[in-house]
């Protein structure tokens, strides 16, 4: 899996690269939450002691912002939601750039096309001078 993007005086990829690049971003996004989500619901599972669903229930819930479900009884399990927390939000930061990387780079490609394509740059004329 490669994220090579055309430079700038290359020509705009064609759709169906940019449409494969956007399935990469959004599996890589997907492998991404599924890691974090498994993390979440191991530390809540064998740290807090939740049961396998109550641990996938707040591993869900803090990963998606809301916030916790269950009351943390221990020490070591609130250390773990904080933790699990601030990683929840560099893994929200993380996933928009991951998925919005393509998208952003293909509409700034295509603004900076250089609408002059046709005109080769000599046969410009000065003006003023006969």
């Amino acid at each position: 899996m490669t994220f090579a993007f055309e430079q700038r005086h290359e020509p705009l990829a064609p759709l169906p690269v940019f449409l494969r690049r956007l399935v990469q971003s959004i599996g890589l996004a997907v492998v991404l939450i599924g890691a974090s989500l498994a993390i979440g619901m191991a530390g809540y599972h064998w740290i807090a002691g939740f049961v396998w669903i109550d641990a996938l229930l707040n591993a869900s819930m803090i990963l998606g912002g809301m916030g916790p479900v269950n009351a943390l009884n221990s020490d070591a399990a609130k250390v773990f939601a904080s933790l699990y927390a601030l990683y929840s939000g560099l893994v929200l930061i993380a996933l928009m750039g991951i998925l919005l990387t393509p998208i952003v780079h293909r509409m700034l490609h295509y603004f900076h096309l250089d609408s002059n394509r046709d005109t080769p740059r000599s046969s410009h004329t000065r003006r003023g001078r006969n």
